[in-house]
């Protein structure tokens, strides 16, 4: 994140979205945690709720070098929440609906930034001025395409489905129990191995995860703002 905008030049837009790209960061890793905790606490798991895990306090959760890598990159992790599978009726599917409730807030965090996005231009327009003229509305925007474009990559990031990535909970429920618990064996060194691909690639202009990003905001704004336009043409 911050390294893309400083690579783009220095610019007063450019030092605002990585200002409000602090907030964002706080926001999201704390939500991304506590609704594994929230899930599981759900599923009979009071590990979370115990310790104090189900909030969105950022003192709670931030892991410093995740916090730096989210700045830096847009994507990185927090202190994972504790959970104790042995609570649950089905530990692997509660294992799993735990893992995946993570990215999926960040999902619905990412889509709701782009929906007040595109309301709020719609609002300007409605309302016959500029948003990109009022200081206001323009650092608003701003916020909002950062937190979309950060929660979209946040939830891609732990979707992939190898340990020890929340995808990987949720894609591995449907491997034989051996098979399992030997892949889960070595997540440290899988984890390891695809932050060094993502680096490398990224190098190349190949940044898997942007590219899923952008596919992932481009035909979602391209909807909403589709969706926009007929309102419009109903109000106006």
């Amino acid at each position: 994140m911050l390294l893309t905008l400083l690579s783009e030049g220095f610019s007063r837009d450019a030092l605002i979205s990585v200002l409000l790209s602090l907030p964002v960061i706080v926001l999201s890793l704390s939500l991304h945690e506590t609704a594994h905790g929230w899930v599981a606490y759900k599923l009979g798991d009071p590990t979370a709720h115990n310790l104090g895990r189900l909030t969105l306090n950022p003192l709670k959760h931030l892991d410093p070098i995740g916090f730096i890598f989210m700045l830096l990159f847009g994507i990185g992790w927090a202190k994972p929440v504790p959970i104790n599978t042995r609570h649950f009726k089905n530990p692997r599917v509660g294992m799993a609906l735990s893992g995946i409730a993570g990215p999926i807030s960040n999902l619905l965090l990412g889509f709701l930034g782009m929906l007040l996005y595109v309301l709020t231009i719609v609002i300007c327009v409605v309302a016959g001025v500029d948003p990109w003229a009022i200081v206001w509305t323009k650092v608003l925007l701003l916020f909002l395409d950062v937190l979309a474009f950060m929660n979209i990559a946040l939830a891609v990031f732990n979707l992939i489905p190898v340990p020890p990535f929340d995808g990987s909970r949720f894609a591995y429920v449907f491997l034989p129990t051996k098979w399992y618990f030997k892949v889960m064996q070595y997540e440290r060194y899988t984890g390891i191995a695809i932050m060094a691909i993502i680096f490398l690639l990224s190098r190349f202009d190949l940044n898997p995860i942007g590219i899923v990003v952008n596919f992932i905001m481009t035909n979602t704004m391209n909807l909403l703002i589709f969706l926009a336009n007929l309102l419009l043409n109903l109000i106006l």
